[in-house]
């Protein structure tokens, strides 16, 4: 089920930082290193209430550029309003109402968003400063005090933010709804795409690279399922990203892929592979993603009988991680194969969400073990007691071991292609959590 998602709006320097870092419970860098990927954070997971949600920070409007400062605050207020689903506007209450504030104010209400109103800064304050009243004035309903320094009225503004959010959906929709990202670097065609299979042209074509800012959702239904297509903008090179407004491009882009079941990774035929695809390929697979490789524009490469093979062995060469995904070679301007998207999506949603018995996985496992006998070191050989299946989307899988340090990465990869081998798993990447037998776990 998708989470809810709050994004954090203001002016410069009113706290939205720290209030962030707080409802998060750690301070979240920029740039955060993680396998086949480096993302710029500006987001974070958090919970209250036993409600989970999607927090987003929009700090980082900077100076005068040749934008002026209202410009660059509507392109930002804006991202956040089309992403959020609730917005919590803070504002510095010893500076009082500003320009600025009553500029923004006015974009929210336009929005018809739910709009939190909260005066930070508030530290020296009783209940009810007198300076708080000025605030009414933004037409936003009560503001909220708090001081985010201190953590003074972070529940109340938490409390707020909880009875805002949208009911959850049933589950059943989730169920038989399959959700698509359409991911790649900018003018790989993603735009064509969608409007190739919705028939229309629902999202702008352009051939300047970066036209589509936002990530568009496009429900679709026909004799293959229900889905939900969303065109992401294109993720550029982290030092072509000059803008602010490319830079919740991005944001906006790996939201779409967590939110997703299934992500299709277009890459252009005529440009190659290239290691800024390996970085959003790994985006996906990181986050445990369903995947297909979608090479675009084949219909403008001159092929042999080689063609083919050629290409798909220099993806999977640059991709060493995400062997397991399928390839497709299409044009998303003539409709080449674009049909054929359809049975692949659902074969990998479906095994994305694959389950199996602990009885049919140890089966397998043991089988795996006679074959192949666990490594030794120092006189000491790894002993793999059972498994069991811990969750899905990805297959993760809980083995319980004598030593972990036993357990090398080698024969790790060996029981997941055993894995594969019997259950197949194609599109998913397959998951593995060593536990020594000592050690509590709960399924």
């Amino acid at each position: 089920m998708s989470k809810p998602v709050v994004a954090i709006v203001g002016r410069p320097n009113v706290g939205k930082s720290t209030f962030f870092n707080y409802i998060v419970g750690q301070r979240i860098s920029i740039v955060e290193d993680t396998p086949g990927v480096t993302r710029d954070r500006v987001y974070s997971e958090s919970n209250w209430r036993g409600r989970d949600f999607t927090v987003i920070d929009t700090a980082g409007i900077e100076e005068l550029t040749n934008d002026t400062i209202e410009n660059q605050m509507r392109e930002q207020v804006n991202i956040a309003i089309s992403v959020a689903d609730v917005i919590v506007f803070l504002t510095d209450i010893r500076q009082g109402v500003t320009a600025a504030d009553k500029e923004i104010a006015m974009l929210l209400k336009k929005s018809n968003k739910p709009v939190i109103l909260v005066c930070n800064k508030a530290d020296n304050y009783g209940e009810d400063p007198l300076e708080i009243y000025e605030f009414y004035n933004l037409g936003l309903g009560t503001p909220l005090a708090l001081s985010a320094a201190n953590a003074k009225g972070v529940g109340d503004v938490l409390d707020a933010i909880y009875e805002k959010f949208p009911e959850s959906q049933e589950k059943e929709n989730d169920d038989v709804v399959i959700k698509v990202a359409i991911i790649g670097k900018p003018n790989t065609g993603k735009s064509s795409l969608v409007n190739k299979i919705l028939g229309e042209n629902r999202v702008i074509v352009s051939d300047v690279a970066g036209t589509t800012r936002d990530a568009i959702d496009s429900e679709y239904e026909n004799e293959f399922g229900k889905y939900v297509f969303i065109d992401t903008a294109g993720i550029r090179r982290r030092s072509k990203v000059k803008e602010n407004i490319e830079k919740y491009s991005i944001m906006r882009s790996n939201l779409a892929i967590e939110r997703a079941d299934v992500c299709i990774m277009m890459i252009d035929a005529t440009e190659g592979v290239s290691e800024q695809d390996s970085k959003i390929i790994g985006e996906a697979h990181d986050s445990g993603k369903g995947l297909i490789i979608a090479v675009n524009k084949w219909d403008e490469v001159e092929k042999d009988n080689n063609t083919t093979e050629k290409f798909k062995k220099e993806i999977y060469n640059e991709f060493p991680f995400a062997t397991y995904a399928p390839i497709v070679f299409i044009s998303a301007k003539t409709g080449q194969r674009v049909n054929k998207l359809f049975e692949m999506i659902n074969n990998v949603a479906e095994q994305n969400a694959f389950r199996v018995s602990t009885a049919m996985l140890n089966k397998v496992i043991n089988e795996a073990i006679a074959v192949v006998q666990p490594p030794s070191d120092k006189g000491k050989r790894l002993k793999i007691f059972y498994g069991t299946q811990a969750s899905t989307k990805p297959p993760t899988f809980v083995i319980f071991v004598n030593k972990k340090e036993l357990f090398h990465f080698s024969y790790e990869r060996y029981l997941v292609n055993c894995i594969r081998n019997n259950f197949g798993l194609e599109g998913t990447s397959v998951r593995i959590i060593v536990r020594e037998k000592s050690e509590q776990y709960d399924e």
